[in-house]
This record gives structure tokens, C-alpha cells and sequence, in this order.
């Protein structure tokens, strides 16, 4: 792993919900990071779709995570605000989300991510998300 991946990879396993949901990060690379969980039982909602908080937890973490391989070392990131538009029910066998980066400003970074929901028929989208990250200081 290069420095960068090692710093994700690090800052990741410190983040307990991330443990909780028994998410992985599944790839990494310059504004862009992807982070995969799966659908389990605990945390569906009334209906049995997975609840909309897991996969803003994912989507979230992901567009963040993302924001950070592009900030310098001895910096992390924090959300400032997070849009979320749920298109479809998350139903499936696993959610899979893709942060990027749109903008990378020095005092704010614009990203966005979508969640998929893996099902035996094939990938779909559950949800597009739009938010800003703000570097602060560690």
C-alpha cells in the first residue's frame, strides 16, 4: 500500500460504525474511494429495505474518505453538508458505494457519492449523494 492507502486504510478502521456495519473499503485512489457493506437483517427498516441510515453511513464515508486521498498528510476531512436522494429501495445482498471528488478547493471540497445495491439480478442505484468536505486540522 502506498501512503496515501495506508492513511485511508488507518483512519477507516478507527471509525466504529464503519466496524458496526462490517464494512470494507474495496478500493482506493486519487478522489475516489469505494467502501461495500453487507445488507444484513439488524438494520433493515419497517418495509425489510435496508434502513436509509446505512446508506447515508456508506455513502458519506465514502465521498469523505475520497475528499482525504487528496488532502496532505497531518490533515482529515469533516462533512459540512450532505444532500441525499434515495431512488429506490435498498434491497439486495450488499450496498456498495462510490465517493469522488467534483471539486477539489483548498478550503472546500464539492463530492459526491452513489450507492448500489448488489442483487442477484444485477447492481442498482439507491441513492445519489452531494456534500461539501472541509479539511481540518488533526
Amino acid at each position: 500500500m502506498n501512503p496515501v492507502e495506508t492513511r485511508i486504510a488507518d483512519s477507516f478502521a478507527r471509525q466504529t460504525i464503519m466496524a458496526t456495519l462490517r464494512a470494507e473499503l474495496i478500493e482506493i485512489a486519487p478522489g475516489r474511494v469505494r467502501i461495500a457493506a453487507p445488507l444484513l437483517p439488524e438494520f433493515r427498516q419497517q418495509q425489510g429495505a435496508g434502513h436509509a441510515g446505512v446508506t447515508f453511513a456508506l455513502g458519506d464515508s465514502a465521498a469523505g474518505y475520497a475528499a482525504l486521498t487528496l488532502i496532505p498528510e497531518g490533515r482529515e476531512v469533516m462533512t459540512v453538508e450532505m444532500k441525499i436522494n434515495l431512488l429506490s429501495p435498498a434491497t439486495g445482498t450488499r450496498l456498495v458505494a462510490t465517493g469522488e471528488v467534483l471539486r477539489p478547493g483548498r478550503r472546500l471540497l464539492i463530492v459526491r457519492a452513489q450507492v448500489h445495491a448488489e442483487r442477484p439480478a444485477g447492481s442498482v442505484q439507491v441513492a445519489e449523494l452531494l456534500g461539501t468536505m472541509i479539511p481540518v486540522d488533526v
